[in-house]
């Protein structure tokens, strides 16, 4: 596997470095991993897509060489869709945070899972929105601090992961950024999916949520990362009590049965000509 150095040099664009993320941000590990990823399955970059909505995140597109689009806040996935169903034969890679996925970007979100479109959402949770201000979003755990939140949030944080599923989703996976190898296998395996694949990446927000919540420095965010995720097959054999406040890293969920859309798309074409034919004959 190439050196972050040389992945660096074939994969971004000339002159964005340095990057505007803040120091100790998760985004640049969540980056690098993908980078790795693609260059591990040997994805030519012109048959790579990425496509990113808003917010820090979604700021990565615009540093790397493939094709790619920063577009709107919470549309990145109906946009994504677009372009698979123009060119299936990309490799469509969706960045988004976890407001802007989950919050006005969550109701594309459930019909992009449900249609099983053959693109990967990576899901870069660090649990508040960063760019904007430091506001609460649906995953912010439940008694934080966020500027919108000065007395501590009320609201309970859902499972982006079980929401997908329960949508209809054919891959889920989580990673954080402290278990690197962890998050490139899954992206990896993400990528070959033959459906829509969700990877929710735990990261830190030192500047924001670790500020406002008095966590301290960025490996202390780190640390928390290592001692709560618990490995797929070590969860299974824990008890409920013994789970409270970890959660699983891993491959999650997985089924292949399931028509990728764009494939179901083509039968509705070729059903279509089928039937003019039998008109005009």
């Amino acid at each position: 596997m190439k050196s972050m150095e040389e992945l660096v040099n074939v994969y971004f664009r000339p002159g964005r470095l340095p990057h505007l993320w803040c120091p100790g941000c998760g985004n640049g590990v969540i980056l690098g991993a993908l980078l790795k990823a693609i260059d591990a399955e040997g994805l030519e970059k012109d048959n790579v897509a990425i496509i990113s909505g808003i917010g820090c995140s979604s700021r990565a597109s615009g540093y790397v060489d493939f094709n790619t689009a920063n577009t709107l806040h919470g549309r990145a996935l109906p946009i994504s869709t677009g372009l698979k169903m123009a060119r299936p034969d990309l490799n469509v890679i969706t960045l988004s945070g976890d407001g802007d996925c989950s919050a006005i970007g969550g109701n594309h979100l459930i019909h992009a899972v449900r249609r099983n479109v053959g693109l990967t959402l990576v899901v870069f949770n660090n649990s508040i929105y960063g760019m904007t201000g430091g506001q609460y979003s649906p995953l912010t755990p439940i008694g934080s601090r966020a500027t919108t939140a000065p007395y501590l949030t009320i609201e309970p944080s859902f499972d982006i992961l079980a929401l997908a599923q329960a949508a209809g989703a054919t891959f889920t996976a989580r990673a954080t950024t402290y278990h690197v190898p962890v998050l490139v296998d899954v992206l990896r395996k993400g990528i070959r999916h033959d459906g829509f694949s969700i990877i929710e990446v735990v990261t830190g927000c030192p500047t924001n949520f670790g500020r406002q919540n008095k966590i301290g420095a960025p490996a202390l965010m780190m640390e928390w990362q290592k001692d709560h995720a618990v490995p797929r097959a070590a969860w299974e054999k824990l008890d409920d009590e013994a789970r409270r406040g970890k959660f699983p890293i891993g491959v999650l969920f997985e089924r292949t049965d399931e028509k990728e859309y764009t494939k179901a798309y083509d039968e509705i074409i070729e059903r279509a000509q089928a039937a003019k034919k039998e008109e005009t004959a």
